[in-house]
């Protein structure tokens, strides 16, 4: 069945609390993980990085399509999609907490599998949440502009909820640390454990929930697991998708994990760091409406293009910054902001496109395997930045807590502006190309509705 559905805005707003939470410990990751290993634990970063990047490519590396598979083919009296909303939720949060909490002083093997074995466990319950919240957007509607539409409301408590993991963090585990007398291993196991609590909340409320059912009726995919996970790379615009995702995602988590070693080291700015984040966070925030609006003029991947240039152009400046306190930061911060604004709302509201591209091709409806890939391509690039963030401290001399040499500094420079910077302008031609337009994506709709019709 076919439905040009309207949601409701209150509707899209429910639908978009889960994400507050799991944007949040995202964020809380993205931005954090990796200090906390080398800055509160004193893991070296080499290992730290390796660790995260060996987890990606063992169990991670297939988790994501299999789940994606397994929510496809699920058949329960909530659906296929919310059961793993309403039961993976606590282990979720347990399993972040447990992330945060390792003890200090480990010999480097059993630091390394320490990192591994905790991260697997939590990205088990995160892959069967996220494969299947982020599958329900396009089983929702079918309407072109309606997706972006509740992928942009999604993305606004995306959002609030990364701002808030980006934000509040280092303040909640300096509050703890320095008010309460926690040690600061303890304070931020705490953080861990607050985060895993407000994403499990969210995740619940959204799962339990009656309202989000799926108005598109077609049958899974039959074909065995692992051959339905890589057929999805013979749909040709979504093989574009996730080279473009990939390019994206390394990008973007190195810009977001060394934020904290250019503003503290870089620029000695490290009061600000929050305010920082706040402005950078904010701005996106403030800007996904705008990116929208723009996307129902030029389309969704120009609009993308634009976004990503403007986002490149603030990290060349930044790039350039001499090794002191300059208000140049928050003018950066800001102009990332908007350009990072299409980060948030054009994948998002590009990929249930993709879905329906491989429904005319395939006569089957694969959300799920689709879903999946592009988060296990997602996480296995960002595991790869991070080890590259870890790679590169490690071999620029980075010393955590110390003044910093003349190459350490170059070393974060690069890894937070360069590196970011060129590998968004590879992008940028290949998301004025996309296939998929407004148009492409009418003759899609039009010709499933025959298809439709006259089966």
């Amino acid at each position: 069945m076919m439905s040009d559905v309207k949601l409701s805005f209150g509707s899209k707003i429910k639908f978009g609390i889960a994400d507050f939470g799991l944007s949040a410990i995202t964020s809380c990751i993205q931005f954090f993980m990796l200090f906390y290993y080398t800055d509160v634990l004193k893991i070296n970063p080499g290992i730290a990085g390796t660790a995260m990047l060996v987890g990606k490519l063992s169990w991670d590396l297939i988790n994501d399509g299999l789940f994606g598979y397994l929510c496809d083919r699920t058949k329960s009296k909530w659906g296929r999609r919310r059961p793993y909303l309403m039961f993976c939720s606590i282990p979720l949060a347990l399993s972040f907490w447990l992330m945060f909490s390792l003890p200090g002083g480990m010999k480097p093997v059993l630091a390394f599998f320490a990192i591994f074995l905790t991260a697997m466990v939590f990205d088990t319950f995160h892959t069967l949440i996220t494969t299947s919240y982020y599958a329900m957007t396009a089983e929702m509607t079918t309407d072109y502009d309606e997706r972006t539409s509740i992928a942009t409301y999604r993305m606004v408590f995306n959002v609030i909820g990364y701002i808030f993991g980006a934000a509040i963090t280092t303040v909640i585990a300096s509050t703890i640390h320095k008010q309460f007398g926690f040690s600061l291993r303890s304070a931020w196991s705490l953080v861990g454990l607050i985060f895993g609590i407000i994403a499990a909340i969210s995740v619940m409320l959204v799962g339990f929930s009656s309202k989000f059912k799926s108005v598109v009726n077609s049958a899974p995919s039959e074909m065995p697991a692992l051959k339905s996970v890589f057929s999805t790379l013979k749909n040709k615009p979504f093989s574009k998708f996730l080279i473009i995702a990939a390019i994206m995602s390394v990008a973007f988590t190195l810009v977001t994990t060394m934020l904290p070693y250019y503003i503290i080291y870089q620029v000695d700015m490290e009061s600000t760091l929050s305010i920082i984040m706040l402005l950078l966070l904010g701005t996106l925030g403030l800007f996904l409406v705008p990116c929208k609006m723009v996307t129902d003029r030029i389309g969704k991947g120009k609009t993308y293009a634009l976004g990503i240039g403007i986002a490149s152009l603030a990290l060349l400046v930044a790039f350039f910054l001499p090794n002191r306190e300059t208000v140049i930061v928050f003018v950066i911060a800001v102009i990332a902001g908007v350009g990072f604004s299409s980060q948030w709302v054009c994948p998002h509201s590009m990929m249930p496109d993709v879905v329906e591209y491989d429904e005319l091709l395939t006569g089957k409806r694969r959300e799920g395997v689709y879903y999946g890939m592009w988060g296990m391509v997602s996480k296995v690039t960002a595991a790869l930045a991070m080890a590259i963030s870890g790679w590169g401290l490690e071999i620029s001399g980075y010393v955590e807590g110390a003044q910093q040499t003349e190459t350490a500094l170059l070393g974060i420079r690069m890894l937070f502006a360069i590196i970011p910077f060129v590998l968004l302008a590879i992008c940028i031609p290949l998301l004025i190309k996309y296939p998929i337009t407004r148009e492409t994506h009418a003759e899609v709709t039009r010709a499933l509705k025959a298809k439709r019709k006259e089966s």
